[in-house]
């Protein structure tokens, strides 16, 4: 009908100087000379396997029980389904119901929803939820939270309106500034946003006089579920909404994900809560049965007027959350805990004495990730000298968008884990001191 005789003249309007000339691939292979074209390749990554990793900051590789693989792995649970057909998702609706209820345990609190696709998402949805229970403009955010999270709550801010205004944090101790939170919840704020423990490791040892300082403001807490197995939950403070990651609990670290966002709220305020709820109720024979309940507030209704629009959740790694908790049980976590806040404690101990470093750098208490000022070089640099000597030394505070504000203080953060061991610790503490003596090698 074009009459046109090659496909090439379909292109004839596009100038020869904007089109796309021969990519020059390389010619078809057998498949061994590709899989050893791709192994080359493979030897140019460093494998995280020989190295000691004190990475954090949110993201840890703590090693799951062989257990929860194979209760993942069951075909009953590796579906990509929504259990809206409860008469056929009984097993996988009382897995969700029964992480509801641990999160809600952890937390404290009186609600919990089914999940949301990872902790920095689940603090937006809370600042979209805390927003809908209150009109203002500001939404109050610690000094100290990290570039990303502060980066994602200003994306969700935009859609409403509102605006992030930071809680200044003192230099020597790290606490918050109340007397500043005091002034400005009467400033046209709509919601508080702590972080328990926070982004530099801290613990805030004012978090519970706050609900008498916020008044009806709705509060939020950030909280790691390994942290509140040997804290006090947020809920005995007065909390409003408490949000978490939960890819510690048996979700591997892998490329930034997946993740789990967890969220819990009071029972007052459960319309207004995103996600997908999961309640037990009666058949019609009496026996005890679970299904997804108040869909009405975020399936079936106008997009505009839903509490959320994630479309899905994160089921699976619900499973791997509650599986890794109850093959470990409340007091093995809590000794893991317990156990890794020893060994930050003695990496901030040892590096203390190293010259060039200022650890730990305030004077707040910590559990398991160490506030670290390198005032000797630059941060990219040293963090670059450990990982040339098998190091992963920690998470780097500085934002490294062109134009962006420097960070709180020159630094970073390091994080023990479960697997830290004293060897680990000495290694870490001789290859700081070589590279800030500016020797090279191990």
């Amino acid at each position: 009908a074009l009459g046109l005789t090659r496909i090439e003249e379909l292109f004839r309007d596009i100038p020869p100087a904007a089109r796309v000339g021969p990519l020059g691939l390389p010619g078809p292979l057998e498949e061994p000379e590709i899989i050893a074209a791709v192994d080359q390749l493979l030897e140019k990554n460093r494998p995280r396997k020989g190295m000691d990793s004190f990475l954090g900051s949110g993201l840890y590789d703590r090693p799951a029980p062989a257990v929860v693989d194979g209760i993942l792995q069951r075909s009953e649970f590796y579906t990509s389904y929504t259990q809206y057909q409860a008469e056929a998702s009984q097993g996988m609706l009382q897995a969700l119901f029964e992480f509801q209820s641990l999160w809600v345990e952890l937390t404290g609190m009186e609600v919990a929803n089914s999940s949301l696709y990872d902790g920095d998402t689940a603090l937006g949805e809370a600042l979209l939820m805390t927003r809908r229970l209150r009109e203002g403009q500001y939404f109050l955010v610690p000094e100290s939270l990290r570039w990303e999270r502060k980066s994602i709550l200003s994306n969700y801010a935009r859609g409403p309106g509102a605006r992030l205004k930071e809680i200044p944090q003192d230099s020597r101790t790290g606490r918050l500034d109340l007397g500043f939170l005091e002034r400005e919840v009467r400033n046209d704020c709509f919601g508080v946003l702590v972080e328990y423990p926070d982004s530099l490791g801290l613990l805030q040892e004012d978090l519970p006089r706050l609900r008498g300082i916020l008044g009806d403001v709705p509060w939020v807490v950030s909280a790691d579920p390994l942290a509140l197995t040997v804290l006090d939950p947020p809920g005995s403070w007065g909390a409003d909404l408490v949000v978490g990651e939960g890819q510690g609990f048996g979700i591997p670290p892998s490329y930034g994900g997946p993740l789990l966002g967890l969220m819990a709220a009071r029972r007052r305020d459960l319309r207004h809560l995103p996600g997908r709820l999961v309640g037990a109720t009666t058949d019609p024979t009496g026996r005890r049965a679970f299904t997804l309940t108040l869909q009405t507030r975020e399936q079936h209704i106008r997009r505009s007027k839903a509490t959320s629009n994630i479309c899905t959740n994160q089921a699976l790694m619900t499973l791997a959350f509650l599986g890794y908790a109850s093959a470990l049980g409340p007091r093995a976590l809590a000794r893991m805990a317990e156990g890794m806040t020893t060994r930050a404690h003695e990496l901030a101990q040892r590096l203390g004495s190293v010259p060039g470093l200022v650890v730990p750098r305030f004077s707040a208490p910590f559990l398991y990730e160490v506030p670290i000022e390198v005032s000797a070089m630059p941060v990219k640099d040293f963090l670059a000298g450990l990982l040339a000597r098998g190091i992963l030394g920690g998470v780097a505070l500085a934002d490294p968008r062109p134009g962006s504000r420097p960070p709180m203080f020159p630094g970073y953060v390091a994080s023990t884990g479960p697997a830290t061991s004293g060897k680990a610790l000495d290694r870490y503490v001789a290859a700081a001191h070589e590279v800030l003596a500016g020797r090279e090698g191990r």
